[in-house]
């Protein structure tokens, strides 16, 4: 393959940190590279370094002759005062563009729904992010460089971006280099991962699955040579602490080795850990949505929403910007009132929520962030240890030197990190969490997912990061149209409705021929969204009577129970399986039976309850 750009021996330092030393790589014809690594660990950096907008302290890049690069960073670097479409197309004839089927993919893709005649400096920042990536995307490059490109994407614009992205060259032409926190997108793009860390980057075979197959398998040897290393060093100590009278000057090379192996303990890097917190009793009642809507103006952003929000239900919540996501979230917080309907809230609630604009550091950005932990409790229970918050920070990744830096001069990740810890603080039953990945690198996110795999309380999760919804949510709703719709299927069932709901409103068409159609109400089931009465029934719907309706009703609900009980079952095979002795096969095959035994049940309840579902849904 041909080589298109490189780095050699390349360095960035600054007089306090040290962000890269001595790397060497480079990008082929073919590559698409996906970049990870913990905030401040030099992703960014080394981009810029790349694409020839930063200068490193040491080392050199090189490129191919007449290579074109094109970058997307994470600063808005647009004309305010020029409109969309001059920021797209420039002073291109309408004919030009509009005969490009690229070009023309790229604008329904990302800006569709934009005024091209507006001004950018009106538009909010995540439609300014959307115009920039699309203005980029429109142009041809040999090497695509982006930094974040998810950001204020929706779930049908990461997914469409992902397809732009895999088919934009052929096979073996090209090279893309993208940052990202979203996992799901790395194993939809790339082909190869690096890794920045320590001021080394580390090069890694597949995508965001495989590279944490091969990290896992890295820090296993790595453990094992560093268990090696202690005992020789255990021996080394314990023969330096006989005493003088061994000290002579025959086994001084000893006394040196041993000196050499204690210095020789690589530094520790920044760990986050998350642990199972206290959390405060909750009863049978959560929060009741009965018909309850929320209009504004002449416009109903929700209606009719009945949700019945059972105690330990871990729920995922899709649509697109400006859907009304947000606005459920405020329903079942008790921020917003309902214009219609009625919201109730069980006596032993106690919400805690993590939302996108850090409003629970707004009041206290100028001071000491050891002062903000002051404010609470001395200590906390986690797990069956008692802790103080001072203890919780560190593991959540912070220095001691954070304690004495004020709110407002943390980085973006750390102010996400300070604020889930002061959620978590307030000890909630009821978690409700308002796009949580949101500055946050790919170990804090699964460092975040661990502790939400052990969350005692009820979970609501809004996000467009599909990897963290599929991981942490049991199950998922959408809404559309005003109105919260149960999705069988997840989010790939989600996106199907979407593009047929689009199909249909371009084409004039209520529903395609295959009988997949535009969003409907969603039909009664446990704990979703009630039909809506005013929709046609279909076959199966009309073939059922009221009592046996109320029959499938019943035992939708009983098969809900069972799922969610053997979700626990599962889990308790996984954490037994996990802590079982790796080299005890016969008892670690009886674990898989079991395993096997509890996921072929579920898939059997399942499949019983999709074709409920479809009936009482039709």
């Amino acid at each position: 393959m041909a080589h298109l750009l490189g780095a050699q021996a390349i360095g960035l330092e600054y007089p306090n940190s040290v962000v890269l030393e001595s790397a060497s790589l480079g990008i082929e014809e073919g590559d698409r590279i996906g970049v990870v690594g913990r905030n401040g660990g030099g992703k960014s950096s080394l981009l810029r370094i790349l694409a020839g907008t930063l200068d490193p302290t040491e080392g050199f890049v090189t490129r191919r002759g007449g290579v074109r690069i094109g970058v997307l960073e994470q600063d808005d670097t647009l004309d305010a005062d020029a409109t969309v479409g001059h920021t797209l197309v420039g002073e291109a004839a309408e004919h030009e563009w509009a005969s490009d089927p690229k070009i023309r993919d790229v604008i329904a893709g990302l800006v569709g729904d934009l005024d091209w005649q507006a001004r950018v400096g009106t538009l909010s920042g995540g439609q300014r992010r959307r115009l920039g990536l699309a203005a980029l995307l429109i142009g041809e490059w040999d090497v695509l460089m982006l930094d974040e490109p998810t950001n204020h994407l929706d779930v049908e614009g990461i997914t469409w971006l992902a397809r732009h992205l895999k088919n934009r060259w052929p096979k073996n032409v090209g090279g893309l280099l993208v940052v990202t926190h979203d996992r799901w997108f790395l194993d939809e793009v790339a082909t190869s991962m690096w890794e920045v860390h320590d001021g080394v980057v580390e090069p890694f075979e597949g995508g965001y699955a495989a590279y944490v197959l091969q990290r896992v398998e890295r820090d296993r040897i790595a453990a094992a040579a560093e268990s090696k290393r202690q005992n020789l060093m255990r021996k080394e100590l314990a023969w330096l602490r006989r005493g003088a009278p061994a000290r002579t000057s025959k086994p001084r090379f000893r006394i040196e080795a041993a000196n050499r192996l204690i210095a020789d303990v690589p530094p520790v890097r920044d760990s986050v850990e998350l642990t199972r917190m206290a959390v405060a009793r909750l009863g049978k009642d959560v929060v009741d949505l009965e018909e309850a809507g929320v209009r504004y103006g002449d416009r109903d952003v929700l209606r009719e929403v009945t949700w019945r929000i059972a105690p330990g239900e871990r729920t995922a919540i899709l649509g697109a910007n400006g859907a009304g996501k947000s606005t459920l979230l405020g329903l079942v917080a008790g921020s917003i009132a309902p214009t219609s309907g009625s919201v109730k809230r069980g006596k032993t609630v106690r919400i805690g929520i993590l939302d996108q604009r850090f409003s629970a550091l707004d009041e206290v950005g100028g001071d000491l962030v050891r002062q903000v932990l002051a404010r609470y409790k001395t200590s906390y229970a986690v797990g069956e240890r008692e802790m103080s918050p001072a203890q919780l920070l560190e593991r959540l990744g912070f220095s001691r030197d954070c304690l004495s830096s004020r709110v407002c001069e943390l980085s973006g990740g750390q102010k996400r990190r300070l604020q889930l810890l002061l959620v978590l603080l307030s000890e909630p039953n009821v978690l409700i969490l308002d796009e949580p990945s949101n500055d946050v690198d790919t170990d804090m996110l699964a460092a975040m997912e661990d502790l939400l795999d052990s969350w005692p309380g009820t979970l609501i999760v809004v996000s467009h990061d599909r990897y963290l919804v599929e991981r942490v949510t049991d199950r998922q709703y959408a809404i559309f149209d005003g109105r919260l719709r149960h999705l069988p299927g997840g989010v790939d069932e989600y996106l199907e409705l979407s593009d047929a709901a689009k199909a249909g409103s371009e084409g004039g068409a209520s529903k395609k021929s295959s009988g997949v159609g535009a969003p409907k109400a969603p039909g009664k089931n446990a704990g979703s969204a009630k039909t809506d009465g005013g929709s046609a029934a279909g076959q199966n719907g009309a073939e059922l009577s009221g009592a046996e309706r109320r029959e499938a009703e019943k035992e939708v609900n009983s098969i809900d129970r069972r799922l969610a009980k053997l979700a626990d079952k599962v889990a308790q095979v996984h954490a037994r399986m996990a802590e079982h002795d790796q080299s005890d096969y016969v008892g670690l095959r009886k674990h898989a039976d079991d395993l096997r035994v509890l996921e072929a049940e579920v898939a059997e309840l399942e499949d019983r309850w999709l074709e409920l579902s479809e009936k009482l849904n039709d």
